[in-house]
């Protein structure tokens, strides 16, 4: 199994080699200058230093990303074509790596199909799959816990993996056409799977929080500075400025809506910066 992941880890760091940074380091604009501390690693990855926590956005799609209007039915058409939406609500899927205190520690881990920057994204911060100590899920979507798994093999042989209680009850007691991908890959890591109340501190001084709506278990996390709002946000352009619209994604809408007004509110008064999985690159707000 090891044997397999370093495998997969090589060549996805060759992927990178190739293509990944194609295009140079970005340039910083001013207001990514004025966070505390920011570096630009290539595309998809941007890297930044939040009192002692450092964080960086790894872009999981390869290509560009949007969000198709009719994912959002409860924003009006006049809404839509004010904010010039017609073509599409730009968005990302993504990850993002905590380092604090020495440990990796890495949120979700992105769809894990062909294409995935996961691992070429690791790989150039010089980090392997092995040398992830912990892994905090926010919820379970295919697009959050796809790169767990490469066929039959575990992707990280060292991660505990921490999720919420809920999230995993609620989703083992859905019928199998809907729980397959969850049930295969909780069981490959049961040996390593911590159930969470919401309110816990996590190993690296990481609070998980309630966020219910999306899923019946949404997590969001708050390491110092950072809060990572996980799906709280599928389209930024459309939903920072309009929280009670939600996408077709969202399984109980009224509680997502409340979640999403309530840490957005919560980000804005404690000067936090939120990390989302779906924000346009860079991911960051």
């Amino acid at each position: 199994m090891k044997n397999k992941t370093w495998r997969y880890w090589v060549v996805s760091s060759v992927v990178l080699l190739l293509v990944g940074c194609g295009g140079g380091a970005k340039k910083q604009t001013n207001e990514e200058a004025s966070m505390d501390s920011t570096t630009m690693t290539c595309d998809g990855l941007k890297t930044l230093q939040l009192d002692g926590v450092k964080v960086t956005w790894i872009q999981d799609n390869a290509k560009e990303r949007l969000m198709e209007r009719t994912l959002f039915a409860d924003a009006s058409d006049a809404l839509i074509d004010s904010l010039k939406l017609q073509n599409g609500i730009p968005s990302s899927m993504s990850t993002f790596l905590v380092e604090t205190d020495g440990i990796h520690i890495l949120f979700d881990t992105g769809m894990g199909a062909p294409d995935s920057r996961l691992l070429p994204g690791l790989a150039s911060l010089g980090v392997n799959p092995a040398d992830i100590k912990y892994m905090y899920l926010t919820h379970f979507h295919g697009d959050h816990i796809g790169g767990m798994m490469k066929g039959d093999s575990i992707v990280f042989p060292n991660a505990e993996v921490y999720a919420s209680k809920v999230e995993y009850d609620a989703w083992l007691k859905m019928p199998s056409d809907r729980n397959a991908q969850v049930v295969k890959t909780m069981n490959a890591y049961k040996d390593r799977l911590h159930l969470f109340e919401f309110g816990e501190t996590l190993p690296g001084n990481v609070v998980a929080m309630n966020a219910k709506g999306h899923t019946p278990g949404h997590t969001v996390y708050q390491a110092g500075k950072l809060l990572v709002i996980a799906d709280l946000i599928h389209g930024a352009a459309l939903q920072l400025e309009h929280p009670e619209i939600c996408a077709s994604y969202d399984m109980d809408k009224d509680a997502a809506v409340k979640s999403r007004k309530h840490f957005l509110r919560y980000a804005k008064e404690n000067g936090l910066t939120m990390a989302g999985m779906h924000l346009p690159p860079p991911g960051f707000k």
